[in-house]
């Protein structure tokens, strides 16, 4: 463990991304200490510039609300959505990926065309149509992200398999009689996971970003505090009251920087070819 911290600080990149990352959880884990009261109540005159108020540091958008405290809340938000919708994509992405490239054949051909089937559209598309269909709440968005975000971490995962399928020790624990599942979930996936580890960064990073593009077009959940929504609601008065769409913007920029540094900085800690550097 002492070892891969001091691997992951050798990039002042990964250092500077874990620090605005804990910033951002830290925001997230605060909000109802700072800011109590429901985040989307009216607190004020709407439309008050940061700095202009000292109740509302960061002023309040077109309704009168209190901008600042979207922003706290809205960092659980985000991350609740990163975390959660990257857990069900890798899931599923793993299962179908293992079992693809560790049977090959039949299986292999019958998943992958799975796969393509759901890569067919583009993910924002395929979004656009499950939240149509289902609804907008927001388990049923994070459920939908997970879902069409799945398949290039399927692919990767089959990848791995593939090159680690037929290596020395698998070829050990099959002549000592230890059964298939065993195998992939206890010998092979271990070694895979490092590649998946970071793609899972990327996964997340771009959740978050799918959420605000739905929250944008008044497709994700209202009744929510998230920084899509406060983006959203700041397009009718993009002219002269830039800033709120602006602050939010800057938020999701940050979180999604922090994200992937984060990731690389873990793909240098994990990845077998660096550690003797």
């Amino acid at each position: 463990m002492v070892n891969f911290f001091k691997r992951y600080a050798r990039s002042p990149s990964a250092l500077f991304g874990l620090i605005l990352l804990v910033l951002v959880i830290g925001m997230a884990l605060s909000a109802g200490w700072f800011f109590p009261a429901d985040p989307l109540r009216l607190a004020g005159r709407p439309l008050q510039w940061p700095l202009h108020n000292a109740r509302f540091l960061l002023g309040t958008d077109h309704t009168g609300r209190d901008i600042a405290a979207q922003i706290f809340h809205g960092a659980r938000v985000s991350l609740t959505i990163g975390v959660v919708a990257t857990a069900i994509a890798i899931a599923i992405g793993i299962v179908v990926g293992a079992l693809a490239g560790f049977y090959g054949g039949v299986v292999d051909d019958m998943l992958m065309r799975l796969t393509e089937a759901f890569q067919i559209l583009p993910n924002f598309l395929l979004l656009l149509v499950l939240v149509a269909v289902f609804g907008s709440t927001l388990s049923t968005v994070i459920l939908a992200i997970g879902v069409v975000s799945w398949p290039p971490a399927a692919r990767l995962t089959r990848a791995e398999f593939l090159s680690l399928r037929h290596r020395e020790f698998v070829q050990a624990v099959r002549s000592l009689g230890m059964r298939d599942m065993p195998i992939v979930f206890r010998e092979i996936l271990p070694n895979a996971l490092p590649p998946i580890v970071v793609y899972a960064s990327v996964i997340m990073a771009v959740a978050i970003l799918l959420e605000s593009a739905l929250a944008f077009l008044n497709l994700s959940d209202p009744n929510v505090p998230s920084w899509g929504n406060l983006i959203g609601g700041g397009r009718s008065v993009l002219r002269q009251e830039w800033y709120v769409s602006a602050i939010p913007g800057v938020a999701i920029l940050l979180t999604v920087l922090a994200v992937s540094m984060v990731g690389q900085g873990l793909n240098d800690a994990l990845n077998p070819r660096l550690r003797n550097r």
